[in-house]
């Protein structure tokens, strides 16, 4: 079990799938959201959560003030979890509630289908196991689908390597949580004109 952490959703338990999962801890989502609040980056966004496992990334930001929010799992089993969570967290939402979907298909499927979105905030907490080439081709496909100043976070171990960006998205900033490491990145800018 693991909580929601503040929002008109705080303190709220969700269920975390049994296995093929690998949560984020408090600590780190603490962290994440403190950040995302100081950059008033939550309030009426559209949010997308890939490799969503339980959701609790996607799931605060909707408690946080999210206006949507996406989760992507292509696992049955944790997809069920994704909206089992997602009813636990809406039924004490002020109204109108944010809109919360729940994608049981594979990130890349979704991002193909996906043309044409414009998201403000993006989570991905990809499988450990994901290598470098998957995550590339996934920033790939996404970097077309964020509004101009969305953000986006990788999360990943700290034992592997900075994700290769594509031209269209750059390294904002690193942190380092213990065994976790938080990416965080943006489109690119095009330069300013004299």
């Amino acid at each position: 079990m693991t909580r929601i952490i503040a929002g008109f959703a705080g303190s709220i338990a969700i269920r975390v799938p049994d296995a093929g999962t690998r949560p984020t801890s408090d600590r780190v989502r603490e962290a994440i959201f403190s950040a995302l609040e100081s950059r008033d980056a939550l309030d009426g966004a559209r949010v997308l959560d890939l490799f969503a496992g339980s959701g609790a990334l996607g799931l605060e930001a909707a408690s946080r003030g999210a206006r949507s929010v996406t989760l992507v799992e292509k696992n049955g089993k944790a997809a069920a979890v994704c909206r089992s969570n997602a009813k636990a967290v809406l039924a004490g939402a002020p109204s109108p509630a944010p809109l919360v979907e729940v994608r049981a298909t594979s990130v890349e499927g979704f991002l193909a289908a996906a043309a044409g979105a414009a998201w403000d905030l993006v989570f991905l907490d990809p499988p450990y196991d994901l290598s470098d080439d998957d995550l590339a081709r996934t920033l790939e496909a996404l970097a077309p689908q964020l509004t101009s100043d969305a953000i986006v976070l990788v999360e990943r171990s700290s034992r592997t390597s900075e994700p290769r960006w594509p031209a269209a998205l750059r390294l904002d900033r690193r942190k380092d949580y213990g065994d976790t490491t938080l990416w965080w990145a943006g489109p690119t800018r095009p330069a300013v004109e004299d």
